[in-house]
C-alpha cells in the first residue's frame, strides 16, 4: 500500500481527500501546517500532496525544504490557478501541479501517473515458491558526451551525474529518445507530467527545459523549433 501525506489546512477537505484515497488503495497522513509539514520526513512517504498555502510556512517554502533532502514526489495543490504558481512550483521540484476545485478522479489519476514516473508504483505481489523474471533492462542512452540510464533513473554530461526532478528527467528521456528530431511540447509535456495541458499558454514544458539547459551547462543542447516544440541537437547538428 502506498503512503501518501496530504499537507493542507482545510481540515475538512484534507479528510475528504483521505475519504476518497483510502478506498483506493492509498494509506493517507494528514498535516495541516507548514511549519509542521516541513519538520516532517518526506522519506517516510510514496508520494506528498502539498497545498501552496499553508499557515506559518508555504507550500513553496515546504518543497524547497524538502527538495534539499528527498526526491520524494510531491504534487502541489492550490486556490491560485496563476502560470506564476505553476511556474515557481516546477522550478522548486514539483512533480505536478493541480489548482482548486479539483475532480478526486483526477488527482487519483495524476497520483498515479506520477508514482508510474517515478517508479514507485505499487509492485506486484510475490509469488510463493516462484521466482519473478527480472523485466528487460533498458539500454543507456548515448547522444554526445550525455548519457541517460532509464533503469538508474541517472543522467551524466562528459561523466558527470547531473542531478534532476522527476520531470526533469522523463522529459530528458523523451528528447534524447528523439534527438535529431523536433518533439512537440503536447508529447513533452505528457511525457514529463503526464499531461497534455493547454500547449498554447502552459509554460511548464519551457520551464523544464530551461532549467535542463542550466543543469546540462549549455543552452544550445536541446533548440526551440518555433510553433512546434524542442530538439535535442545530435553531434551531427551544427549548435547554435
Amino acid at each position: 500500500m502506498r503512503k501518501i501525506l496530504v499537507v493542507d489546512d482545510d481540515v475538512r477537505l484534507a479528510q475528504l481527500l483521505e475519504d476518497y484515497l483510502v478506498p483506493e488503495g492509498f494509506a493517507v497522513e494528514q498535516l495541516h501546517d507548514g511549519a509542521a509539514a516541513a519538520a516532517a520526513s518526506p522519506d517516510s512517504f510514496d508520494l506528498v500532496i502539498l497545498d501552496v498555502m499553508l499557515p506559518h510556512r508555504s507550500g513553496f517554502e515546504v518543497l524547497r525544504e524538502y527538495r534539499r533532502r528527498s526526491e520524494t514526489p510531491v504534487i502541489l495543490l492550490t486556490a491560485r490557478d496563476n502560470e506564476t504558481d505553476r511556474v515557481v512550483g516546477l522550478e522548486l521540484g514539483a512533480d505536478d501541479y493541480v489548482p482548486k476545485p479539483f475532480n478526486p478522479r483526477e488527482l487519483v489519476a495524476r497520483i498515479r501517473a506520477v508514482l508510474r514516473r517515478t517508479q514507485r508504483s505499487e509492485l506486484p505481489a510475490q509469488l510463493p515458491q516462484a521466482r519473478a523474471m527480472p523485466a528487460p533492462s533498458a539500454p543507456p542512452l548515448r547522444v554526445g558526451d550525455v548519457e541517460l540510464d532509464p533503469q538508474a533513473r541517472a543522467v551524466s554530461r562528459a561523466g558527470l551525474p547531473l542531478e534532476l526532478t522527476s520531470a526533469e528527467f522523463d522529459l530528458m528521456e523523451r528528447l534524447l529518445q528523439r534527438a535529431g528530431r523536433p518533439v512537440g511540447r503536447a508529447e513533452l509535456s505528457l511525457a514529463a507530467l503526464g499531461r497534455t495541458g493547454c500547449v498554447g499558454l502552459d509554460r511548464n514544458v519551457d520551464t523544464l527545459v530551461s532549467k535542463l539547459r542550466r543543469k546540462l551547462g549549455r543552452d544550445d543542447l536541446i533548440k526551440t523549433i518555433r510553433n512546434v516544440g524542442y530538439l535535442y541537437a545530435t553531434p551531427r547538428q551544427p549548435s547554435g
